[in-house]
């Protein structure tokens, strides 16, 4: 749903990239409370050493996960918009800085979503699925049984209504600064409907990336965390809650970097090998906008001479090489950018505490 140069008007493209920019301070402010370093509760600070080296390749995984389009109709295809996934693994705060710097990635290095409409982008894709996402999981949590299985039926529900949600976004800002003339009728029935589809392959992706990390690791999902049952021991004939068990610092960390390992190999390789198998055919805004006409204005991307432009490595004529190839560089490059955003941010919030002390040393 990357939104190129030349759909929306410069001037509510503006707007939105105001709006963008408010949301991504805002998000900062809160990612610092969502990553830890300082917190008056130890629980939300261990929460948050598990969540600020997690962040990074969150992003990476999305990104990865964006390059393989499945078919959703005749002649179109959908992909992870991955605002839900970031906000229920890492925390909706954070999620947005996630979902935003693969945008970022996305728009300066691969020519994909326009740099203009980049504020667009983020409204739509990032703060609309996170927000819409994180709003109805933790609903869906009120109601349901506190169990994993819950998180996993939450996770796949809030990510399959954000989807068509962000369409909708998409319509509402269409409505206000479209560069062409289209009855807003037939764009919203046309983006929702075929969007709705895709929301089914977001849900499904979601639900299982969930439901395998809460499967080993079910205290780096930021959405988990409280679920989890107490052991009961049976005490005189009556069940009492077993004292809580601490694993020693030098196994926590094995597991933690065991998780980053799989989780990057995984991304790289669905990046670089996988993504060769995706589907060629248009995205759904791609796919409306030719069959509505919203297109008509669209224009050149700024950074379409950039080596990566289109997924694919300049001058390298093999496709499965080039695209392969684009791929591990988009994994690499955002995990880097985003580690290093987020590892910023914990360290700002580290400094920021309110003794005046350092924890520097706790950082993962």
């Amino acid at each position: 749903m990357h939104v190129p140069d030349g759909f929306i008007d410069a001037p509510v493209s503006a707007a939105a990239g105001v709006v963008a920019a408010g949301a991504v301070a805002v998000s900062l402010r809160g990612a610092r409370r969502e990553l830890g370093g300082t917190s008056r509760s130890s629980a939300a600070e261990s929460g948050g050493e598990r969540t600020a080296p997690l962040a990074g390749l969150v992003a990476a995984f999305i990104f990865a996960v964006q390059m393989l389009n499945f078919p959703v109709a005749a002649g179109t295809s959908g992909h992870l918009l991955g605002g839900a996934l970031a906000a229920i693994l890492v925390g909706p705060y954070t999620g947005v800085l996630c979902v935003t710097v693969v945008l970022l990635m996305q728009g300066i290095l691969f020519a994909d979503g326009g740099l203009t409409a980049l504020g667009v982008n983020v409204v739509v894709m990032g703060i609309t699925t996170t927000v819409v996402a994180y709003a109805l999981f933790r609903g869906l949590l009120g109601v349901l049984p506190r169990t994993r299985r819950s998180v996993t039926a939450a996770s796949f529900v809030a990510a399959l209504v954000s989807v068509p949600a962000a369409a909708g976004a998409f319509t509402l800002i269409y409505w206000i600064g479209g560069t062409t003339d289209i009855p807003i009728g037939k764009v919203f029935t046309a983006m929702v409907g075929v969007h709705v589809l895709i929301g089914i392959g977001e849900a499904v992706i979601t639900a299982l990336t969930v439901g395998a990390v809460i499967a080993v690791r079910p205290d780096l999902v930021h959405g988990a965390r409280g679920l989890t049952s107490s052991l009961k021991l049976r005490v005189d004939g009556e069940l009492v809650d077993a004292p809580a068990r601490q694993p020693a610092a030098p196994v926590a960390a094995r597991s933690h970097r065991g998780i980053w390992v799989t989780g990057l190999v995984t991304a790289l390789v669905l990046a670089g090998f996988v993504s060769y198998y995706a589907s060629a055919d248009p995205d759904g805004l791609e796919k409306v906008a030719a069959d509505q006409g919203i297109d008509k204005k669209t224009e050149e991307h700024a950074a379409k001479d950039s080596p990566l432009a289109d997924y694919g490595v300049k001058d390298i004529s093999d496709t499965r090489i080039s695209g392969g190839l684009a791929g591990v560089i988009g994994v690499g490059a955002t995990v880097v950018v985003g580690s290093g955003v987020f590892y910023v941010v914990r360290r700002r919030r580290t400094q920021d505490a309110p003794d005046g002390t350092s924890r520097a040393g706790e950082n993962v």
